[in-house]
This record gives C-alpha cells, sequence and structure tokens, in this order.
C-alpha cells in the first residue's frame, strides 16, 4: 500500500488554529496540541467574561451615581434616587446618568432638584 502524505491538509487545518493564537505567549503560540487547548480556554473565557462585563460596568455607574448623589446630598441616596426617576417620566438609564455625573455634576444636581419631592426632602430635614 502505498504511503499517504496529508501535508497539504494537515497544514491548512494547523495554519487555521494558529491564527487565532498568534497573541499567546511561548509554547501556546507554537504547539499544535496546546494551541487547540488554549483556544478551546480562550473562547470560553471571552464566553464568560461578556456577562461580567456587564455586570462591572453597571456596578460602576451605581457607584458613580451614588458618589455624586451623597456628596450633593445629606440625606439622600442612590435607591432613593432612583427610585423617583422611575416615577417621573424621564428615560435616563444608568449609563448616561454616570456620564453626566463624570462630565457635569451641576446638571445631575438639577435633574435630582426635578425629581425630589418636596415632602421627601421636608421629612429628610426633620428627621437629621
Amino acid at each position: 500500500m502505498t504511503r499517504v502524505t496529508r501535508g497539504s491538509i494537515a497544514r491548512r487545518r494547523r495554519k487555521k488554529t494558529s491564527s487565532v493564537a498568534l497573541t499567546f505567549r511561548g509554547a501556546h503560540s507554537r504547539l499544535t496540541r496546546t494551541i487547540a487547548q488554549q483556544t478551546i480556554r480562550a473562547f470560553a473565557s471571552s464566553d464568560r467574561d461578556r456577562g461580567r462585563q456587564k455586570r462591572d460596568f453597571r456596578r460602576l455607574w451605581i457607584t458613580r451615581i451614588n458618589a455624586v448623589i451623597r456628596e450633593s446630598r445629606v440625606c439622600y441616596n442612590y435607591s432613593k434616587f432612583i427610585n423617583d426617576l422611575f416615577k417621573r417620566p424621564l428615560l435616563l438609564n444608568r449609563k448616561v446618568l454616570a456620564q453626566i455625573a463624570i462630565l457635569n455634576r451641576n446638571c445631575l444636581d438639577l435633574i435630582s432638584n426635578e425629581i425630589i419631592k418636596k415632602e421627601d426632602w421636608k421629612e429628610c430635614l426633620e428627621n437629621v
């Protein structure tokens, strides 16, 4: 039986997997078996971290909004602010509010003044 060389087919397969692993370091970008393992791991990590990135950014936006709200008001916090915001017909999400908090704090103060109820503010001052 004659020997069949699979050079071109195998090379094509290896080249396809190694093109994904160009930025890997060391043997992870050179050896075929480790390239296969590391690409599986990299795709699994990227799939997992897409959801995690959304979660992390939401936490960051909430932290920024809360810091600016607490700095400007004595007795007002994030949860009350968001609750009052959703009672009003304002279409501002957390991402936009966080950008406003960073770039223009006075504008966020104006927004919070618009949504605060006068009764809540009076009760808050009496409790302090």
